[in-house]
């Protein structure tokens, strides 16, 4: 049944999806999607979720749109489906045009066009003429079994040899090969075609229901390019597709691990060797249309590059592409293999043990992210941390889904803070004081640094980077600094009252009473205190706790700084710190300064 792309668009557009099956399915609202236990498996922990266009089962793998549910939890055939759901949209099914028949009918003789060629590569690979590519796949390890799971195949030496076969076999004229992608139109004036694949290893390219719609070739011997996949047809789309998908579908299904790689043979190796939710994107960078793909088998997939300079740009790009399409229930892994080794030659020295280390290795995105964005660029003046930070900031501000967006820049900057707090306690210079102050007056300097912050937490942007970099006394102390920033870190209004609400029904509700109990808090930690007012005594107790020595560096930092970037927050922490050295040094701050009695 052909019918036009539009009215199946309008039609879709008009059928509220989480309306039609929430009359089967218990859904629950789940941020912007719907969630609840699958319809078509027996499960006890929600993995069904419902979108805006479609559903997707990250248990069983089940996807599709209201057609496609109601074809798959009522039995209807598609234009059941379609009819019931235009009457309930007030829409009138539209009679099949004579083009879209024919459209139909094309792109169906194109899957058999396809199918009798693979049939044909397939026979030439065990004829005298493929020996040498049936001695190349069976020299890369790959046993007769897994040759036939992946239909590979010889093209032979072309020269309109497919051409005639197939004609004479199955009819099949050459405007039809073409039209497949397996012949091109020869140029001049002459007319007729040329092979488009011709003395190559052939795999073929399948779609997710696991007919075939294009070609790979990989040429023997030093040739090049080395492999070629079929140009763009009505079947294949470079961009939309996923050597071993239909394979890959299967295992995923089965619990299998989904790792995407870079080659045909690494897949076809890693799936021989156990390892069957292999797939490879098709001789281009990983696309967002691949990474959809991906998503469908598996809500954490493992992207699995090369340890070279080449892998870490793979890496990155594909980082680039995932930022603004990552969802809380969809996101990514990255592994990395040795220099000089790819799945196929790992899996070959090593065998499974080995893959199975570097999956194990794969690192969540998030942490991945920071190591693509600060390895090999230097940190150590203040206009290259800044230069860092910015760039930590900006990926985390291509992730579309708010909540999401925070946690990544809260996790990117947990890390810069803590590599800036290591670096300078390496080169930090003794501070000049007689003595070290007691734990306990630490402690309570600690206190009401951070009760200013409970009461006032409209100054944390002024001093949220110091805040992070500050040396405090492990427990309630470090506890509430994290729990601040992180709230910082999702906060719309910097609300004292909700802010506190928030603590106290989270793990740091012990360090937030710790920090506002009793006597002996600065008047500046009431609510009442003006912005200024609490700024001021931040930085009083900020200099207390960090001394002078250390002092002197920040505004030394500062000072450097504020002449690259003239950022006017950067000229107001230096007169900060500034005012804070030359008090302390001054003699002029103590501990019981400003506190209640």
């Amino acid at each position: 049944m052909a019918l036009p792309p539009a009215f199946l668009d309008e039609l879709r557009a008009r059928t509220p999806l989480h309306g039609l099956i929430g009359r089967k399915v218990r859904l629950n609202r789940n941020g912007r999607q719907w969630k609840g236990c699958c319809p078509f498996h027996n499960e006890k922990t929600p993995s069904f979720y419902v979108y805006d266009d479609h559903f997707h089962c990250f248990g069983c793998g089940a996807h599709g749109d209201a057609i496609a549910f109601l074809m798959r939890a009522e039995g209807a055939s598609f234009p059941e489906a379609v009819e019931r759901l235009a009457s309930e949209a007030g829409l009138e099914v539209p009679k099949p045009t004579r083009e879209a028949q024919a459209r139909e009918r094309r792109q169906r003789d194109l899957h058999g066009v396809l199918l009798a060629a693979e049939a044909n590569f397939r026979a030439r690979l065990h004829r005298p003429e493929g020996r040498a590519a049936l001695d190349y796949l069976r020299g890369r390890g790959l046993t007769d079994e897994t040759i036939a799971r992946f239909g590979l195949g010889w093209s032979g030496e072309g020269r309109g040899a497919l051409a005639a076969e197939l004609k004479a076999a199955e009819g099949i004229e050459p405007a039809q090969l073409a039209e497949a992608g397996l012949l091109k139109p020869r140029e001049g004036n002459g007319g007729g075609y040329n092979d488009f694949f011709f003395n190559r290893v052939m795999f073929p390219i399948r779609d997710r229901r696991g007919r075939t719609i294009s070609f790979g070739g990989r040429v023997l011997g030093d040739g090049q390019p080395k492999y070629v996949n079929g140009p763009e047809t009505a079947l294949f789309q470079k961009r939309r597709g996923l050597y071993g998908l239909d394979l890959a579908r299967e295992a995923a299904f089965r619990g299998a691990a989904v790792v995407a790689v870079e080659g045909y043979m690494d897949v076809i190796a890693l799936h021989q060797g156990g390892f069957g939710g292999a797939v490879a994107p098709l001789g281009t960078a990983l696309t967002a249309e691949q990474l959809g793909e991906l998503w469908q088998l598996s809500p954490e997939p493992v992207l699995c590059f090369d340890g070279d300079a080449a892998g870490a740009r793979a890496a990155a790009r594909a980082a680039e592409i995932a930022l603004p399409l990552l969802a809380p229930e969809r996101t990514l892994r990255l592994a990395t293999l040795p220099n000089g080794e790819d799945p196929d030659t790992l899996l070959a020295k090593g065998g499974p043990g080995a893959v199975r280390a570097v999956l194990a290795g794969a690192k969540p995105l998030s942490t991945a992210l920071y190591d693509l964005l600060a390895e090999g660029r230097p940190a150590a003046t203040p206009e290259q941390r800044a230069a860092l930070r910015a760039r930590l900031e900006t990926a985390a501000r291509a992730i579309t889904d708010k909540a999401l967006a925070s946690e990544y820049r809260r996790a990117l900057l947990d890390r810069f803070f803590e590599a800036s707090r290591k670096k300078n306690f390496r080169v930090a210079v003794k501070p000049q004081r007689a003595a070290v102050d007691p734990p306990a007056i630490r402690s309570e300097r600690a206190r009401n640094l951070l009760a200013i912050l409970l009461k006032n937490p409209v100054i944390i942007p002024e001093i949220e980077e110091s805040l992070a970099g500050i040396d405090l006394p492990e427990g309630h102390p470090e506890t509430l600094r994290a729990a601040l920033l992180a709230w910082f870190a999702r906060a719309d209004v910097l609300d004292s009252t909700l802010l506190l609400d928030q603590l106290a029904s989270s793990r740091a509700g012990e360090a937030v009473t710790w920090a506002l109990r009793g006597p002996g808090l600065a008047k500046e930690a009431r609510p009442d205190a003006q912005p200024a007012e609490a700024l001021a005594a931040w930085w009083h107790f900020f200099a207390l706790l960090r001394g002078e020595a250390e002092l002197s560096e920040d505004c030394a930092r500062a000072e450097r700084l504020l002449a690259v970037t003239n950022d006017p927050a950067a000229e107001r922490r230096l007169k900060h710190l500034t005012e804070a050295r030359l008090a302390l040094r001054g003699g002029e701050i103590g501990l019981g300064t400003g506190a209640d009695p």
